[in-house]
């Protein structure tokens, strides 16, 4: 009986199956379309991470995979331009402003190699090449072409519509080179040049992280009242649809995150001994302990760090290791950001990314919430079927400066303004498959 049943239920199944597969609904995906914006004419507008920088340089193999270049890519499959031109660096070891002036002005872009410590343990790490303002002559030079990624590192908001910083010798050398009419033209003017018909802007992370960056050393953060004026006067001068980036949180980047501010591991005896070297002044103990660092409002001068304080990745680690900085001596200001100055970058993250949603709704733009993107990267991401995070090198997201993306990174940052622009505009830009995207390059 089941051999019957089986003989008969073949055919009346054969039957059936042209009838299923020709009624089943269309899962092809739709064709790329603009929706309601133009991308025919598209700009960028920001600092170092829409012109590209990564492993603490700007350079060439760096802006060909930046967020705007990866965006118009894809945008000229929904009519946009096949063209999409940026001020190229002219070689891959770039151009970068070293995070610490007192060694050298500038430097190359940092890579993977072996180096022995001071313990004399030879291992992989960042190593960045160092090079004075007299050797940067290359990198420095005049491009007379116009552009449409106007991005410039380490810009803040009120540089955007600064005439000084397109002259050469300026203290940020970036603008300089493709400035249209330097001392006279604008990172603005030069981008309403252009006649868009679409932009994306990513403001205030330079405000912000150029105080980090620092340690709150010798640095202010621009005021959010003076920073909703200064965007009020970029956002007038369009005329058209875009999109705009928030600011991600201090803890998203492994640069502050790296070191812990409880790093200093201690055996009991190792603890009993400086305790008495110090005169119990810090009350070490056994297991994790608190770096000490400076702090001129503290009784002594100096004080052991607390939790929500964070060391920089700029800390001289040959020094914390072999010549006890954090224990003997002090961790300088520079190195350090206390709970104070933490506290004052995220408040003022808070009132910027405040200011950026109400601008977006008051202009009707597209707003893509990088704060939110970066702390699910923190948490773990997969991208086709690859797992991302943001640890340090492993994670695959960030580059070695700890703070800039890799290829990779900015890959899925591009995904993630094409999601919020075809969810604005309902466009249907693809989103961006870049198999050949690096990450961290091994030797």
């Amino acid at each position: 009986m089941k051999k019957l049943f089986f003989v008969f239920a073949l055919p009346v199944a054969c039957c059936l199956l042209p009838a299923f597969f020709s009624c089943r609904p269309d899962l092809k995906k739709p064709a790329p379309s603009s929706g309601d914006a133009d991308f025919s004419k598209f700009v960028a507008l920001g600092g170092n991470f829409m012109a590209g920088v990564q492993d603490g340089a700007l350079y060439k193999d760096g802006q060909q995979y930046s967020i705007p270049y990866l965006m118009a890519k894809y945008m000229h499959l929904a009519g946009g331009s096949a063209s999409f031109a940026q001020p190229f660096m002219p070689d891959n070891s770039g151009l970068g402003i070293n995070a610490k002036p007192w060694e050298s002005d500038y430097q190359h872009a940092s890579n993977l190699r072996y180096k022995v410590d001071c313990q004399g343990v030879n291992a992989l790490k960042p190593v960045k090449e160092l090079f004075s303002t007299a050797s940067a002559g290359i990198y420095l030079q005049h491009l007379s072409e116009s552009f449409q990624n106007l991005s410039v590192p380490f810009a803040k908001i009120s540089d955007y519509t600064n005439t000084s910083i397109g002259i050469s010798g300026n203290e940020n050398p970036y603008y300089a080179r493709f400035a249209s009419n330097p001392g006279t033209s604008t990172m603005l003017s030069d981008t309403k040049a252009q006649q868009p018909t679409f932009f994306a802007l990513w403001p205030g992370m330079e405000d912000i992280y150029d105080y980090a960056r620092n340690g709150g050393y010798n640095q202010s953060i621009l005021s959010a009242a003076s920073f909703s004026i200064y965007l009020d006067s970029i956002l007038s001068q369009f005329n058209t649809k875009g999109i705009i980036a928030n600011i991600p949180d201090l803890t998203s980047f492994p640069f502050y995150t790296l070191v812990t501010w409880n790093a200093l591991e201690l055996t009991q005896s190792k603890a009993d001994s400086l305790n008495q070297l110090t005169g119990y002044l810090f009350n070490f103990v056994e297991g994790k302990n608190g770096f000490v660092i400076a702090d001129p409002n503290s009784s002594f001068g100096y004080r052991k760090m607390l939790n929500g304080e964070y060391i920089l990745l700029t800390v001289p680690l040959d020094s914390v290791k072999c010549d006890f900085l954090g224990v003997f001596t002090e961790m300088p200001d520079r190195y350090v950001l206390d709970s104070t100055e933490a506290l004052f970058i995220n408040n003022s993250i808070a009132q910027y990314n405040t200011i950026i949603a109400a601008k977006a709704q008051q202009y009707n733009l597209a707003l893509t919430d990088m704060n939110a993107y970066f702390k699910s990267v923190s948490a773990g991401i997969k991208w086709n079927g690859v797992d991302f995070n943001a640890v340090f090198v492993s994670g695959g997201f960030f580059s070695l400066d700890g703070y800039h993306p890799n290829q990779k990174g900015y890959a899925l940052i591009a995904n993630e303004f094409i999601r919020a622009i075809n969810s604005k505009y309902s466009s249907t830009i693809p989103r961006v498959n870049c198999p050949e995207c690096s990450g961290i390059k091994f030797p």
